[in-house]
């Protein structure tokens, strides 16, 4: 019974590094070349040849060392490459959205004048 809950979250493990991987080469594929360099990151052919490799191994080989270097690449890019993208390209949640440095959440703050 313990083995079989190991075996259930280890199979649930692997899952979740298949779609963090999947994740991560959709999002390093719908990024713009030039961002890329804009950021002072790799190429992007390079990001989408780690993250493809990493989503193969991870789908055809079930070689647990493979699986952790394919882990870090996509955590590098979540956690890295990606917020250096949003910020170059000015993405949802990485840019300003306008107005001035010192405009609080409900407005302009003015220094209580």
């Amino acid at each position: 019974m313990l083995l079989e809950g190991f075996g259930t979250f280890i199979s649930l493990l692997y899952l979740a590094m298949t779609l963090l991987a999947v994740a991560a080469f959709l999002l390093a594929a719908t990024a713009r070349e030039d961002a890329y360099r804009a950021a002072g990151k790799q190429t992007k052919t390079l990001w989408l040849i780690l993250l493809g490799v990493t989503v193969a191994v991870n789908l055809l080989i079930p070689m647990l060392f493979l699986q952790i270097a394919g882990l870090v690449a996509s955590i590098v890019f979540m956690v890295d490459v990606r917020p250096a993208l949003r910020q170059v390209t000015g993405g949802k949640r990485g840019g300003r959205r306008g107005g001035s440095s010192s405009d609080g959440p409900y407005g302009p703050y003015n220094g209580g004048r």
